[in-house]
């Protein structure tokens, strides 16, 4: 059946690992009819989490849709990842939700990636609902996850659903209603006695908050001291819509308990996407998947309507694409449909576009705004197991990428090494996998090298002489260069004073090029020479004998003798960083960066509650401080780190640095 704009909701599930998310969509499409069983994630059978890296780890990897009939509205589910290696998915759920549902267990209450989805609802000024999950467990207590909600982010958060005390169902406090489910079968009921006085006192403080929604409302309220049903529904609709209401609700989606009760909350509270059904046809490219069961890129429809026989105009890679068969999702299962109205979302078969484009009416040309994905700050060098399969993990790779855009590959031509960066060592470690199951390449990790540089500190001069003879035309080129440090540019200076044609002017470039050809490998550990200037003062030439070649060798002879004499040293990348941690976490962070990573505390200031602090430290001691930092914040804390220069490393780090290098090289 076809919906209209207004009848439609999509709605991000968002929160830490296991609490609930995946089985709350499961009891959705249970409780609706779209399933005839209840999966479990512990089982490996639910709709969402479908793919066998999902089923082996029992954690959702990527963002799942599952369409939800209910009440005359089509809910689209967006079941998203939890792991905060997972992000990237989040956000582009974010980006094409009208709401997002936060999870909080009843046991645990409100854990980071609950702090976390609430952030990034927030910057995407999207509306925001809490879900108290898992009443029924042992120690489970939903009253006190409200209140810790309400002190962390004000009487905004406001309960329209609340659990029945003798732990049957729950009571929606809007429409004072019981669901008592018994057997996996859910029944409206009147709401007991002995929960009378709770609700409402509940109710009262309910309609207090949806009344502030509007002038007209709180006229109301103030004259009646309460508001009808009706009134209530548009109070809180209102106020979610602008963020000054975050509804609460509750439920245990394992036994049925709570799931019709939010469906209706949904239908009633959650927006509407923008109806732009009128204007020319517009839709973002949210979620590419390139599995064994085809490729697919999943849109949501921004403005007009999509038909299965339309050709749409791809903003970024500028081509005009013909449609492939489109089709409703329920975690892997298809459902092919002829059109998608404004604010559906749908998946295409076999296009060529990727996540973030924009696709449009070719006659009027938009262009939405991509997915702002954080930067990646984990990374490994990858290589196969089986030499020569490069390609392979290469291709595998990038084919991957078109599923997940918030990693990155490198192939770093300095250190000879295949660079995967992704938001953590979980991400990274499913990329393996997945290349070994779908590409058939075993791929091993290890930490990526530095690109250190090597720079003299003194002034010598140096002498290169070539010399061959063999029969026929000998070689013959004669070079003194002076090589000195120079602090104006990283590429070498080539400079000359010759006197009296000691060396033909047609010979310089020659002498340059073999300087050039010899800076790219320091006489330390092999990184590149920067900072260089080389004067090429003095030599002697043969009439027959000296050509191109032999004064590139007497150049390169020349680097060969002198360098190791004018005091080379490593340079180390130096990068800024920025960590964003609880205030009760400063002193560990502090201590860890200059104790533990010689790095340097420029300063420190607080901004959303939590502590800024911004240091200098040498890129060396980064490599797992993705990890360390979770460990050592509890996952609350975050970094970015961008090179700013190359300094000079310390003798005990230098000495290490040329080591390895040495052993690499004998390794080789």
């Amino acid at each position: 059946m076809s919906y209209e704009t207004k009848n439609i909701r999509n709605i991000c599930l968002l929160g830490h690992g296991n609490s609930g998310k995946t089985s709350l969509a499961e009891g959705m499409l249970f409780a609706t009819g779209a399933i005839d069983r209840m999966g479990k994630v512990s089982d490996g059978n639910t709709v969402c989490d479908y793919d066998a890296e999902e089923i082996k780890r029992q954690i959702t990897i990527s963002t799942a849709v599952a369409p939800v009939n209910f009440g005359g509205c089509k809910i689209n589910v967006l079941d998203c990842p939890g792991y905060f290696d997972f992000v990237g998915d989040a956000l582009a759920a974010i980006r094409v939700s009208e709401a997002g549902i936060i999870f909080c267990s009843a046991k645990d209450g409100i854990s980071v990636g609950a702090e976390r989805s609430w952030k990034y609802l927030r910057e995407a000024n999207v509306p925001a609902m809490f879900y108290i999950s898992k009443i029924d467990e042992e120690h489970g207590d939903f009253y006190n996850v409200l209140s810790a909600l309400q002190e962390k982010y004000g009487s905004i958060v406001c309960p329209v659903m609340a659990p029945m005390s003798d732990g049957t169902g729950v009571i929606d406090l809007v429409h004072n209603v019981a669901y008592r489910t018994s057997g996996g079968k859910t029944a409206k009921v009147a709401v007991p006695a002995e929960d009378a006085d709770k609700v409402a006192e509940l109710r009262e403080t309910l309609m207090e908050t949806a009344a502030g929604a509007t002038e007209e409302l709180m006229e109301k309220y103030f004259e009646e001291m309460e508001l009808s049903e009706a009134d209530t529904v548009e109070g809180i609709k209102l106020g979610m819509k602008d963020r000054s209401v975050i509804p609460v609700l509750c439920g245990a989606a394992m036994s049925g308990i709570g799931t019709e009760a939010v469906l209706q909350a949904i239908c009633d509270y959650a927006p509407a996407p923008e109806d732009k059904s009128a204007e020319p046809v517009c839709a973002f490219v949210f979620k590419t998947v390139s599995d064994q069961f085809g490729k697919y890129s999943f849109i949501k429809v921004v403005s007009g309507k999509v038909t299965g026989d339309m050709s749409l105009r791809n903003m970024s890679s500028a081509s005009t694409d013909k449609l492939g068969r489109m089709y409703t999702m329920c975690g892997k299962k298809t459902t092919e449909v002829k059109e998608a109205v404004c604010g559906d979302i749908v998946a295409i078969g076999k296009m060529d576009w990727k996540t973030s484009d924009t696709v449009c009416d070719p006659k009027n040309e938009v262009e939405l705004p991509a997915i702002e994905i954080p930067e990646p700050c984990y990374s490994m060098a990858i290589s196969p197991k089986t030499k020569g399969q490069d390609d392979k993990v290469a291709g595998g790779l990038a084919r991957l990428n078109e599923e997940d855009i918030s990693f990155t590959l490198v192939n770093n031509a300095e250190t000879h090494q295949m660079v995967v960066s992704g938001a953590g060592d979980i991400q990274v470690d499913v990329l393996c996998a997945k290349l070994k199951s779908r590409f058939g390449v075993e791929t091993e990790l290890k930490p990526a090298r530095v690109a250190y540089r090597e720079k003299i500190k003194g002034k010598v001069e140096a002498h290169g002489r070539h010399k061959k003879q063999s029969g026929g035309s000998g070689q013959f080129g004669d070079v003194w260069i002076r090589f000195e440090p120079q602090d104006e540019q990283d590429d070498m200076i080539f400079a000359e004073e010759v006197f009296g044609g000691s060396v033909p002017k047609n010979f310089f470039p020659s002498v340059e090029k073999g300087l050039r050809n010899s800076v790219t490998k320091g006489v330390l550990a092999g990184y590149p020479l920067v900072g260089l200037k080389a004067t090429l003062y003095d030599g002697s030439y043969h009439p027959v004998d000296s050509n191109d070649m032999a004064f590139q060798t007497a150049a390169r002879l020349a680097y060969q003798d002198g360098i190791p004499k004018a005091k080379p040293t490593i340079l180390e990348p130096i990068g800024l960083l920025k960590v964003t941690i609880p205030d009760e976490n400063l002193g560990d962070i502090m201590s860890d960066i200059s104790s533990k990573r010689r790095g340097t505390v420029l300063g420190m200031n607080a901004e959303d509650g939590m502590q800024i602090v911004e240091a200098e430290v040498p890129m060396a001691e980064m490599s797992s401080y993705t990890i360390d930092l979770r460990s050592m914040t509890q996952g609350r804390g975050s970094f970015s780190c961008k090179f700013v220069r190359y300094e000079e490393a310390p003798g005990n780090v230098q000495q290490k640095v040329i080591e390895e290098a040495k052993a690499l090289a004998e390794a080789e």
